[in-house]
């Protein structure tokens, strides 16, 4: 029972630790106000949750509807238009993805130059900011989109295919399932 007890408290102390060094191991990393996943995200001009608010109430992000086309049953011209819709987001989302990580370089190096002038970080922070806003609007007019060219049933086939039901309100966790809830 000591043994226990003593193992108890060492693993409690340990989580505290670790809750207080919250950043630590990150200072020596590339860009660092993003994790790597956040920066593939960027590059590849994935939706990383942006459009949830789209989602989530029924418009079906032009991605999913292509993966998910044989069980949505898409006319030919369907498949079409959604992969135009996709195509342009995609293009217009990995260039904002670039900017918006160029634009954290440019804020890091202030910051690790101690360079700090607070007109010049000021406006990188609204520029970045502003960026991220184009970036959110990028995907959710895809979603908007995508609404007009699939039908009512095709939407709400979509949406019990992602894992939307009618009470659900949380985004399925398609990248990254938890382990624990698939024993």
């Amino acid at each position: 029972m000591v043994n226990f007890l003593l193992l108890l408290l060492a693993g409690t102390a340990l989580l505290l630790v670790q809750a207080a060094f919250t950043y630590a191991g990150q200072a020596d990393v590339g860009l660092k106000g993003f994790s790597d996943e956040e920066i593939r995200g960027l590059l590849n001009g994935e939706g990383m949750g942006v459009a949830k608010a789209a989602e989530l109430n029924h418009y079906p992000g032009p991605r999913h509807v292509l993966d998910l086309e044989n069980q949505l049953h898409l006319s030919a011209t369907q498949r079409a238009e959604t992969q135009k819709i996709f195509d342009h987001m995609h293009e217009e989302a990995v260039r904002l993805g670039k900017i918006i990580i160029e634009k954290e370089e440019e804020l890091e190096n202030l910051f690790a130059s101690n360079g700090i002038d607070s007109n010049k970080w000021n406006t990188l922070v609204r520029e970045i900011a502003r960026l991220q806003g184009e970036l959110r609007l990028t995907h959710l007019q895809a979603h908007l989109a995508m609404k007009n060219i699939l039908s009512p049933e095709q939407i709400k086939n979509y949406d019990l295919l992602r894992g939307y039901g009618p009470k659900t309100r949380e985004m399925p966790r398609h990248h990254h399932p938890d382990p624990l809830l698939h024993k």
